[in-house]
């Protein structure tokens, strides 16, 4: 008896007090899973080290620039700017602004001509706050209830703190709309697969207490650990579609070990006991592959990436745990009234005369005719994935309804996207910026950034007034001099302080565009006429910035994970299955339905494909941490199935030594099983297609496609074609790495 089983039969023997200890645990955590939402955030997709969140903190801690601001947008058709009844109107609107929490100052667009559309109709006032922008969304309400209404006026919200509030306000309503969409199918689903209400309802109990306790748990990490509002999705789609494929796998085999025992009440332990022994097994380990997968995550610096793993791993630790003990209990209970309210008779047939058996012996029969095609198919599928381009998110994530979303939309159709991206640059001269010699290197420096075809305008110290000259600068700035004119000492209290001062560039490009973040890396290198004088240092930040940072650090970042995952992966399937060939090639199956999936994700939301279907319009890009959350989550989850199918071939192969059987078996036994199981997660990850907020949609449809494809074509063509020409190279295993290799205690073949 090993210790999955004999675990298995103490669970069913303490079947009451395990059963209530449960129940405790998610009375607890229900209040706590209810506020989950509010402590997430929605930032997280910048990291510290980097260059352009460097020069920002050079900027803030040194010079005070603010850290986060709110551009308060107003629109008339009839009036202009300038106007008695638009001045009137939108001054009565932010009176109360200063005086709400967080603000520091206001600018308003009376004194900021630059803040006025071209045509009058729209203009904008800042709020500058004293938040740092992952805690932004804190000043939404303060100035919400402080802003007016303005007759006359429309007046919206927008810029990163109202784009961070609404992204959490659209993702907890997106999550409502998925469960109500998710629940209902999922239990359909299990209705027809196992075709009685009591058998249905169990994984769905030990799936949603999984979810209730993760949630729990994710709201205690965030009092800690900052964490992204995007983590709240995501965990509720592992959860449930774990929670419930592991319960789906357990009572499967249960159902299976007590017919054969001739469903006689006291037989129940014993079944119990052996599903813990077989399946109990398999999902400890099948767990353990998805866990990796999400701790990959965990290597990131990103703190959305990061987040996602740690919640990832809560859930899928919740999710076996669950079914390592919640479940083998609620067996006991159910024990032979399994089968009551049954809908329909679900009736076992023998190995080798099922659907699954006749298919694989049918593939294993023309292996070559069926891998060629198949393979070509999936390669085809990724191809669009050839062509992607990757950037950071923008307002454009959002719905067009969104508040702040349709502010933004005003703001860059009044002005362009390039004023409200700039490109700000941190220089730190050698000795004090006044100097006269460093004056006429910066003075000097703007111009040549200014001649640079790509940049409308420079703002600087030395950028005041366009028809002074240097020597007029070094009189308007030299030491003791009257004070300077009131906007140049406002520039100046601005923009530097000591040896460090502030150039920020105005382009007509958002910070997305290929030629923004052409910018940033040529004011890098430093080379011709965007060279730094000599004898300083920059620094390169903002939007486009953001962007080029942001993408170049995951890009720079992912090999590490990747082989993280793939090398504790193939460790841990190497101890489960005593295989070196086996995990090799679970590894190159798993890797093709990710590829699929990503050439599904460029070509429906870069390229617009379907975009009537999704309800979006094509992005242009596809967010840079997309693929790298897809391909944790898929190489787990599709693993998961991996496990589920060669834990069955390999019972049969320990039995027979008779590979085309061992395959046949062991897909005629799991196939059914893996299939209902996929099935669960795409219904559960496709009802976030429905999702408002783009990465949700986009990570839910990219999910439910490679989960379609690994649990249908991969593992019902590739797998039995593949494992068909490898004949009994599947189970090899080097005699002195077999001696060496600790013992994994082994399931009892099936007959």
């Amino acid at each position: 008896m090993n210790r999955f089983e004999r675990l298995g039969r103490w669970c069913a023997r303490h079947r009451r007090p395990v059963v209530v200890a449960w129940l405790a645990l998610v009375g607890l955590s229900v209040p706590l899973a209810i506020q989950a939402p509010g402590a997430l955030r929605a930032g997280g997709f910048i990291n510290a080290d980097l260059e352009s969140a460097r020069a920002k903190a050079l900027l803030e801690t040194q010079i005070g620039l603010a850290q986060a601001a709110v551009v308060v947008v107003f629109h008339s058709d009839a009036a202009r700017a300038g106007d008695p009844a638009f001045e009137t109107a939108a001054a009565a609107a932010v009176a109360d602004v200063p005086n709400a929490p967080y603000v520091r100052a206001v600018v308003s667009h009376t004194l900021a001509s630059r803040q006025i559309s071209p045509d009058g109709h729209t203009a904008y006032d800042l709020v500058l706050l004293d938040l740092p922008a992952d805690d932004s969304p804190k000043a939404l309400p303060g100035l919400r209830a402080a802003l007016h209404d303005a007759p006359g006026l429309e007046v919206g919200l927008s810029g990163g703190p109202a784009f961070y509030g609404d992204v959490q306000a659209v993702s907890e309503a997106d999550l409502r709309r998925s469960e109500l969409i998710s629940l209902p199918l999922a239990a359909i689903a299990l209705l027809i697969v196992f075709g009685s209400v009591v058998a249905a309802a169990v994984p769905l109990v030990v799936g949603g207490a999984a979810v209730v306790v993760a949630l729990a748990v994710i709201f205690l990490v965030a009092g800690t650990v900052p964490m992204s509002i995007f983590v709240l999705n995501l965990a509720t789609l592992l959860g449930l579609g774990l929670g419930v494929d592991y319960s789906l796998l357990m009572t499967s085999r249960f159902r299976e070990e007590l017919a054969g025992r001739g469903w006689a009440p006291e037989a129940v332990e014993d079944a119990v006991g052996a599903t813990a022994r077989t399946a109990g097994r398999a999902v400890f380990f099948s767990g353990m592959t998805v866990l990796l997968g999400l701790l990959g995550l965990v290597l990131f610096d990103f703190m959305i990436l990061r987040s996602v793993g740690i919640a990832g791993a809560v859930v899928v630790a919740l999710a076996v745990a669950a079914a390592m003990t919640l479940l083998p209990a609620a067996l006991a209970f159910a024990g032979v009234h399994l089968e009551r309210f049954r809908i329909r008779r679900v009736t076992p047939r023998p190995a080798e005369e099922g659907a699954w058996s006749r298919l694989a012996w049918w593939v294993m029969r023309r292996p070559v005719a069926v891998l060629v095609p198949t393979l070509a198919l999936l390669l085809a599928l990724g191809t669009p994935f050839l062509h992607v381009r990757f950037n950071a998110p923008d307002a454009r994530i959002l719905p067009e309804d969104a508040p702040s979303r349709d502010a933004f939309d005003r703001l860059t159709e009044a002005f362009g996207p390039g004023p409200f991206a700039p490109i700000v640059i941190a220089v730190r001269t050698t000795g004090p910026v006044l100097d006269p010699v460093n004056l006429a290197a910066l003075f000097d420096y703007s111009r040549r950034l200014a001649g640079d075809p790509r940049i409308d305008r420079v703002d600087g110290l030395v950028d005041v007034d366009p028809r002074l000259t240097i020597e007029q600068y070094e009189l308007l700035y030299r030491p003791g001099a009257p004070p300077p004119d009131r906007f140049a000492a406002e520039v100046l209290h601005a923009t530097t302080q000591g040896a460090l001062t502030a150039f920020t560039l105005t382009t007509p490009y958002g910070p997305n565009e290929p030629i923004a973040r052409e910018l940033v890396r040529d004011l890098r290198s430093g080379t011709g006429s965007l060279a730094p004088p000599a004898g300083t240092t920059v620094l390169v930040g903002g939007g486009a910035a953001d962007v080029e940072d942001v993408v170049t650090g995951i890009g720079a970042e992912f090999p590490r994970t990747a082989a993280f995952i793939l090398v504790s992966t193939f460790i841990v399937l190497l101890l489960l299955l005593r295989s070196v060939v086996l995990p090799i090639k679970a590894l190159a199956m798993n890797s093709l339905s990710i590829v699929a999936s990503f050439g599904a994700l460029v070509w429906i939301f870069q390229d617009g494909n379907l975009s009537a279907l999704f309800g979006t319009r094509p992005l242009g890009f596809v967010e840079t941490t997309q693929p790298v959350i897809l391909f944790c989550v898929l190489f787990g989850l599709s693993m998961d199935y991996e496990v589920f199918l060669l834990t069955r071939m390999r019972e049969t192969w320990e039995l027979t030594r008779d590979n085309p059987t061992a395959v046949a078996h062991g897909l005629e036994r799991s196939g059914r099983i893996v299939t209902s199981a996929a099935l669960i997660v795409i219904v559960v990850a496709g009802s976030f297609a429905f999702a408002d907020i783009v990465l949700i949609k986009a990570l839910g449809v990219g999910i439910a496609i490679a989960v379609a494809l690994d649990a249908t074509v991969v593992r019902a063509l590739l797998v039995p074609a593949t494992m068909r020409l490898l004949g009994r190279w599947n189970w090899w295993l080097p005699s002195l790495l077999a001696r060496r290799l600790p013992a994994v205690e082994d399931a009892e073949p099936a007959e």
